[in-house]
């Protein structure tokens, strides 16, 4: 039996994870304290996602670059292809937050939006 130890990202206590599995399915997760860490534990150890935050430039606006962010989290192995997909975006303003600023990004069938509002 495999065994993996995680510390929970799921809430702020930053449980210690113990994780069971056997052939490639988990069998336990022990050591958290609320569901959430069941939860992310599972998920972490069969298919790791994160959301991503970022910058993208911005022409004729207040502010030179406005912050986006993944609207769903991607596939881990995708974040690096995500983040140079974003390098030679360039929006026009204004922007407000949860614009669509990037349809599908790399593939992922997830959008990028902004974050905050420039005008």
């Amino acid at each position: 039996m495999e065994e993996k130890n995680l510390i929970c990202i799921g809430c702020p206590m930053g449980c210690p994870l113990t994780v069971k599995m056997e052939n490639g399915e988990v069998v336990s997760v022990t050591g958290n304290t609320c569901k959430r860490g069941d939860i992310y534990a599972r998920k972490e150890v069969t298919n790791p996602t994160r959301i991503v935050t970022s910058t993208v430039r911005i022409t004729g606006g207040s502010e030179a670059m406005v912050s986006v962010k993944t609207k769903e989290d991607i596939p881990k192995g995708k974040i690096f292809d995500c983040v140079k997909a974003l390098k030679n975006v360039e929006v026009a303003a204004p922007v407000h937050i949860g614009d669509v600023l990037v349809k599908d990004v790399a593939g992922t069938g997830v959008d990028v939006i902004a974050t905050k509002n420039v005008e």
